[in-house]
């Protein structure tokens, strides 16, 4: 499997890279962002990863997430991998909640998407393999995941179903209960299909009511988002934590919406609050 370098960058006193590689779990080429702070030659440094939302790539962040400084500063790897596969031949959605720009992170079962949309394979298995093999820098025994909307939901399952890879997890404004929302049961729906129990692995407040369990979440949430109440619903991520008795850090921001106006604000809080848990 070979490595394509897009573009690379020298930003905060680090590289900022974009690569490309054909994925044998999608079946297409996929492509990812990575920013490696500058390091004593032989060290290696934490890891955190950052999951996109719904129409994103892996751009969004990577233009507009304003990580660089903090992760510098630091010491962490940022990775950014895109949100689904791409090209002319994989199947798309006219709805922008549908298909390509919204992989959900899971692994359909369902036709036509079974074939290309195995995001979950992808971020969980392939790309960290590829990352340990092509970058020697990075030390994947020590791991954080952060993301935004789908993104947060994608980071929370992965989290939770992958309990012992991650040191440090979080989200910004993230979709808890897909199966109660409405872009959740239209994702989980069409690549899953109809039996509900199978999105149960999908669903962060599911699998916490099932016995996933992490020590801590931190989670940004803007109070002016416009998908707070119907697809969002950050009080039932904290009913299950409360029950389940896990340390959650819901951060209400008055005034924040939706956009990487708001991640970017919040951005290097985050990256800080991983490195502390990194570094231990």
């Amino acid at each position: 499997m070979s490595v394509e370098t897009v573009s690379t960058n020298r930003a905060h006193g680090g590289m900022q890279g974009v690569y490309r590689h054909q994925s044998t779990a999608t079946g297409t080429p996929m492509t990812f962002s990575v920013f490696v702070p500058d390091h004593a030659e032989g060290a290696q440094l934490p890891v955190l990863w950052y999951l996109s939302g719904l129409t994103c790539t892996h751009a969004n962040v990577t233009e507009k997430g304003e990580y660089r400084a903090a992760c510098a500063e630091q010491g962490v790897i940022f990775i950014a991998p895109d949100t689904s596969p791409r090209g002319d031949d994989v199947p798309d959605d006219e709805a922008y909640d549908f298909g390509k720009g919204a992989g959900f992170y899971v692994d359909a079962t369902e036709e036509p998407w079974g074939a290309n949309f195995r995001m979950r394979s992808y971020v969980e298995d392939e790309l960290p393999g590829l990352i340990l093999r092509e970058f020697p820098m990075a030390d994947l025994a020590r791991q954080g995941i952060t993301g935004h909307s789908m993104g947060g939901h994608g980071a929370l399952t992965i989290a939770l179903r992958n309990p012992d890879r991650f040191r440090s997890v979080s989200a910004f404004a993230p979709i808890v209960a897909p199966a109660q929302c409405p872009w959740g049961e239209k994702a989980l729906g069409g690549y899953l299909g109809q039996d509900r129990a199978a999105w149960r692995l999908h669903d962060a407040v599911a699998l916490i009511e099932d016995g996933a369990r992490l020590p801590e979440l931190l989670v940004d949430q803007g109070d002016a988002d416009a998908f707070l109440t119907e697809q969002l619903k950050p009080e039932l991520l904290a009913g299950a934590c409360r029950t389940a008795g896990i340390d959650l850090q819901l951060r209400m921001q008055p005034g924040y919406d939706h956009s990487y106006y708001f991640i970017s604000s919040f951005m290097a809080d985050h990256v800080a609050w991983h490195a502390e848990r990194l570094k231990r």
